[in-house]
């Protein structure tokens, strides 16, 4: 597998992401912190404007805006467009890109801990993060990834990479434990990256669990696409907890319990997310499967 040569550090595409902005800001003023002997490392803030106004986009969502149709688009371009294509221009062109590992990061206000999101099942992504949760064993492994269908996300650019996401934590504050430890895992993957070009990895024959999107589930809503229903108290804060047929789901503003009614039980995630009610996502369902390493 070849080496990797040059590696981005991206904060910042949610401009209301504190935690990933900060981290940029701290490295390019403390350089010596990413600094490794046998790879180049480039930091990146990538929706300065939504920093600047403390907005998750100004238009769209930019971590939306990375596939070949999009970034060859010229017309109408909107803010979040336009920056999508001037990134693809620095770390890119997508399928061809200039940097070999592409760390993009970001926060969430759902109980996600400590994930890793991966948008391809490169075995380099899987080594590294079986490697990862060996060493910080509360971290997991989120796998958005639809063989046959093109990632929309900025770090689907390279096929080396990934995103770490961390929460629960407030859109547009900083709290210093998950940002130290999204700083550590950060350290520890430049670390592993360092011992990987140098081939001094120890074989990594391990169990990964992972956690495969499976669908996205909408709020109850009426007709007109008013909410009807929260998360369940029993299920709020229950990321990556089992949610099997009958566990209660939903509590309606009457006071009534929908319950989860399919056949086989799953994973949520990203539960009630502050960013994706617009989207029309209370959660994200996954299936747990373990792969050896």
């Amino acid at each position: 597998m070849e080496k990797i040569n040059k590696l981005a550090i991206i904060g910042g595409t949610h401009g209301n992401e504190f935690t990933g902005i900060y981290l940029v800001k701290k490295f390019e003023k403390f350089p010596e912190l990413i600094t490794r002997k046998n790879f180049e490392t480039k930091t990146l803030l990538a929706n300065p404007q939504g920093f600047e106004l403390v907005k998750r986009y100004i238009d769209t969502d930019l971590n939306r805006c990375f596939k070949v149709e999009n970034l060859e688009n010229n017309i109408n371009l909107n803010y979040e467009e336009s920056r999508a294509k001037f990134i693809n221009q620095i770390l890119g062109p997508k399928g061809n890109p200039k940097f070999d590992f592409l760390l993009d990061l970001h926060s969430t206000t759902a109980n996600m801990g400590l994930t890793i999101i991966l948008v391809n099942h490169h075995p380099f992504n899987l080594k590294i993060a079986a490697y990862l949760s060996s060493v910080e064993p509360n971290v997991k492994v989120y796998s958005f990834f639809n063989p046959g269908e093109e990632n929309s996300f900025l770090n689907s650019i390279c096929k080396r990479g990934f995103s770490i996401e961390v929460g629960p934590i407030a859109q547009g504050i900083l709290q210093a434990n998950l940002f130290d430890k999204t700083e550590k895992l950060v350290q520890i993957s430049l670390d592993y990256i360092e011992h990987f070009n140098e081939g001094k990895l120890h074989h990594i024959n391990a169990d990964l669990v992972i956690y495969k999107h499976l669908k996205f589930v909408d709020y109850p809503k009426t007709k007109n696409g008013e909410i009807v229903a929260m998360i369940h108290p029993q299920l709020q804060g229950k990321d990556y907890q089992k949610l099997s047929p009958g566990d209660p789901m939903f509590l309606t503003f009457e006071n009534q319990t929908i319950y989860y009614q399919e056949e086989n039980p799953v994973w949520p995630v990203f539960i009630n997310e502050a960013a994706y009610y617009e989207k029309g996502i209370a959660m994200c369902l996954t299936t747990q499967e373990s792969i050896t390493v």
